[in-house]
C-alpha cells in the first residue's frame, strides 16, 4: 500500500499532493476553478521545514490559503471541549503515526508531547506478535482488524477472542489460529507503555490548578489508532 504520510510527516510529496486535491474536488464536487482555505492538523513536534512541506503541498494541490493547527488542539475543538475557559482540559489524541497529548486552557496549549509510537506501531506489534509465536504471517490489515476487534490495554472481566487466518510461514499453506485479547494485549505491551510513560510526563508538568480539573473533568480519549 502506498502512504502519502507516515509516522505524522510526509513520506511522499506528490502522493499528498494527489490526496488533497482528491479532498478538494471530492467537497466541491469537481469544481477545479474553486480555490479553497483549507486548516490541517499536524503533530505538535513538527518541524519547521515539515511544516512547510505540508503547507506546499496543500498549496500545490489547489488551496487558496493554508492554516495550521495542532492535533491536540484540533482533537479538543471537535470534542466540543470548553477551550477557551480556563480550566484544564487533557486531551490524549492516537493517531496512526503520532500520539498527541495536549492541556489546553484559555484557547491555547499549556503543555503539549508529541511520540511517534501510535496505531501504526500498535498495527505491526500485533503482526509481528502473530509471526512470532505461531508461526503465522499475516498483514497490516489484518492486525488492525485484530487491534480494533479483540484489543485491549487492560484485563476484561472475560477475555475476548478471534479467528486469524493468515500462511503457515513452515509449510507455506494457508492456516488459522485463535487469537486471544490477552495475546494482543501482550503484543502491544511495550508500545501502550510508551503512551502511559508520555502521558505520566505531561501530569507532572501540570500546573497544580490545572491539575485539579483533570482530575474533576477526567481525560479525553481520541483518534483513530
Amino acid at each position: 500500500a502506498i502512504r502519502p504520510m507516515k509516522d505524522g510527516v510526509i513520506a511522499d510529496f506528490d502522493m499528498t499532493e494527489k490526496m488533497i486535491r482528491y479532498f478538494i474536488e471530492k467537497t466541491h464536487r469537481r469544481k477545479s476553478f474553486l480555490r479553497p482555505r483549507i486548516i490541517i492538523s499536524v503533530p505538535y513536534g513538527l518541524t519547521q521545514v515539515e511544516r512547510k512541506a505540508v503547507r506546499e503541498s496543500a498549496l500545490s494541490a489547489g488551496a487558496r490559503e493554508v492554516f495550521l493547527i495542532e492535533e491536540p488542539m484540533a482533537a479538543a475543538i471537535g470534542a466540543s471541549l470548553p477551550i477557551q475557559e480556563p480550566k484544564g482540559n487533557l486531551v490524549v489524541d492516537i493517531g496512526g503515526g503520532t500520539t498527541e497529548i495536549g492541556v489546553i486552557s484559555l484557547g491555547g496549549l499549556v503543555i503539549s508531547k508529541s511520540i511517534r509510537t501510535a496505531g501504526d506501531k500498535l498495527d505491526m506489534s500485533i503482526v509481528n506478535y502473530v509471526k512470532e509465536k505461531y508461526n503465522l504471517i499475516i498483514g497490516e490489515r489484518t492486525g488492525e482488524e485484530i487491534k480494533i476487534t479483540i484489543g485491549s490495554a487492560i484485563q476484561l472481566p472475560k477475555e475476548l477472542s478471534m479467528v486469524v487466518k493468515g500462511r503457515d510461514q513452515v509449510s507455506g499453506l494457508l492456516s488459522r489460529i485463535e487469537l486471544t485479547s490477552e495475546d494482543v494485549r501482550e503484543a502491544m505491551r511495550e508500545y501502550l507503555k510508551e503512551i502511559a510513560d508520555a502521558l505520566k510526563m505531561v501530569l507532572e508538568m501540570m500546573p497544580p490548578d490545572l491539575a485539579s480539573d483533570i482530575v474533576e473533568n477526567g481525560v479525553v480519549l481520541t483518534g483513530g489508532g
